[in-house]
């Protein structure tokens, strides 16, 4: 990670191009919140940046939001220095919505001064690292955020027609050192995923002693990794490929002694190109959400190829270090097995591993024992019903049970609630109801935007009203169009004559 030189800005940075107010303004004790939000994640933080960044002439928002964590950190055990954002650095916090704003990537380089060296080193992508350092920039800087503050529990209060937010505030050990409780007209749930293991080897990774980690923790035991006789990395995405190459250049030529298993057809390509991305976009967002319940579950699967696989430098980069390890003859003991499962897995010998393996196109299977298992096999959405089992009787759910979420990510809540004017809004918890979009950073200020814009009932941010080239669909038979969007746009379905 670069080094970052002192910060020279004041608590508030300028901005030259707009004024904002504050979105903390003093208040009483005891004052309920406009808006709280529970997780500081990227999700979270670009909606606390955008929320201080109001236009002078609306009302400033009363917002706090909470994270159990200390400070802001962004998958520190993924931070390789060789690793970049899927995504380019448009997709900050804040500048798709806003390009004038205070909280953009580019300004924090500037603050920095980095600027010109990045202009000058035409960097598309930046590194993971800087991606962290930026947004803990920003989050030092927002005055709204409370960290070390775990959420227990919300409920809804009909006397005061207000969400009761219920909380422990942590010392510097995590251990609980004083309870609390605010009131908030609206909530934003930001929790984000959590670290996915197979279930075949969930009990070797909950043993302290075994080294089955998942790829989220890959740098806090790296060096005691490297120590290992053999290592199998498991998962075909980006996070498998770049561990996969930190850990062939750390080893010995000739001696590698890696394993590197998918359950995918191949090490595939990441979808890059400007059209198939634009599946990435608020248009087909709208799209997606509008069809129905049925035919949103039946596309979901299909969609990883927008958020899994590996970029194209990084495939390169693996296939270049394995031939160069043959410039001398021979071959390198690394393996590369796309195509498999592992079904179950156990303990050998008391220190090793052993991997029972199904490869599914030849119907074999056989075993593979290793030294360390390294789990690259991405995150999940953190299930909300225990942080809302209190409201539980006021949730609108599908046919599977999973909550009803409208095209401004609020929650379908009973009546009662609505139309005192109180929502609760969720990101990155909308997969089945907003597609692969739901994860992907480059629509992380959009959304954020679109959350402010229905909370404010105005529209701070204006937000476009065409973002794809693509049609995703075709006018009804009276020529209906798509949903409108929060801003009032239609998507982009245009009318077919003939």
């Amino acid at each position: 990670m670069s080094a970052t030189p002192p910060n020279p800005m004041s608590a508030k940075p300028p901005n030259p191009t707009r004024a904002t107010a504050p979105s903390t303004p003093p208040t009483a004790p005891g004052t309920p919140r406009d808006l709280v939000g529970i997780g500081i994640g990227p999700a979270n933080l670009s909606l606390a940046a955008l929320a201080h960044g109001l236009p002078q002439h609306l009302q400033p928002l009363v917002t706090a939001f909470y994270e159990q964590r200390p400070a802001f950190h962004w998958h520190p055990g993924q931070l390789l220095e060789d690793a970049h954002l899927q995504v380019p650095h448009l997709a900050d916090l804040v500048t798709l919505a806003d390009p004038t704003s205070p909280w953009s990537y580019l300004n924090h380089l500037r603050d920095q001064q980095r600027l010109y060296p990045f202009y000058f080193g035409e960097q598309h992508r930046i590194p993971l690292a800087d991606y962290d350092t930026y947004c803990r920039w920003v989050s030092d800087r927002l005055p709204a955020l409370h960290y070390s503050h775990q959420v227990d529990a919300v409920r809804w209060n009909p006397q005061h027609a207000l969400f009761e937010v219920d909380f422990t505030q942590l010392d510097a050990d995590g251990e609980a050192e004083a309870l609390g409780r605010t009131h908030t007209k609206n909530l934003a749930l930001g929790v984000g995923t959590a670290p996915y293991v197979p279930e075949p080897l969930r009990p070797l990774a909950d043993a302290p002693t075994v080294p089955v980690i998942h790829a989220a923790d890959y740098l806090t035991h790296r060096e005691r990794l490297l120590t290992a006789d053999h290592i199998t990395v498991i998962g075909s995405g980006q996070s498998g490929a770049e561990i996969f190459l930190d850990l062939l250049r750390a080893r010995p030529a000739r001696h590698e002694k890696l394993h590197w298993l998918a359950r995918t057809e191949a090490f595939a390509l990441r979808e890059h190109s400007a059209l198939g991305l634009e599946h990435l976009t608020p248009d087909h967002t709208r799209h997606f959400h509008a069809l129905p319940e049925a035919v949103r579950d039946r596309l979901a699967p299909g969609q990883g190829r927008l958020h899994r696989g590996v970029d194209a430098d990084t495939l390169a980069a693996i296939h270049d270090e394995l031939y160069r390890r043959t410039r001398d003859g021979g071959w390198p003991d690394a393996t590369l097995t796309p195509g498999v499962t592992v079904r179950t897995a156990g303990r050998l010998a008391g220190t090793k591993i052993e991997l029972h393996l199904e490869h599914a196109e030849q119907a074999t299977r056989s075993r593979l024992t290793t030294d360390a298992v390294i789990l690259a096999t991405g995150y999940r959405e953190r299930p909300l019903d225990q942080l809302l089992a209190a409201l539980d009787p006021h949730l609108h759910r599908d046919d599977t049970g999973r909550p009803r979420i409208d095209s401004c990510y609020r929650l379908a809540l009973d009546p009662a609630i609505t139309r005192t004017g109180s929502n609760i809004y969720v990101q990155n918890a909308e997969r089945h109801t907003h597609g692969a979009g739901a994860h992907d950073l480059g629509l992380a200020a959009w959304r954020s935007a679109t959350i402010l814009n229905a909370l404010t009932g105005a529209t701070p941010y204006p937000l476009p009203t065409r973002t794809a080239f693509t049609t995703f669909g075709l006018p009804g038979p009276r020529g209906e169009r798509t949903p409108p969007g929060p801003d009032g746009s239609h998507g982009t379905l245009v009318h077919l004559k003939g």
